[in-house]
């Protein structure tokens, strides 16, 4: 598996995954006003992910810092070797 290029991800794009998540952490469920919010991979970038919309979700930094480059567990099942 070959690591994908990290790009910068422009505003528009966050402001759309921000919205399309409810500003929620999709992990945790805590919104922008009780924490700061982050995007993420859902596949990492290390593990194949790719950089396309529908790839990213809304984490807060304490959940993305906990993530790390591992694949969330709520997606494992898809991914499985």
């Amino acid at each position: 598996m070959s690591k994908t290029s990290r790009i910068y991800i422009p505003p528009t794009v966050r402001k759309y995954v921000f919205e399309r998540d409810l500003y929620h952490c999709r992990s945790c469920g805590k919104n922008n006003l009780e924490t700061n919010l982050a995007i993420d991979h859902i596949i990492p970038l290390a593990r194949g992910g790719q950089n396309d919309i529908s790839n990213l979700q809304t984490l807060c930094f304490a959940c993305n810092q906990r993530k790390s480059d591992r694949l969330d567990r709520r997606f494992r099942r898809y991914f499985d070797t």
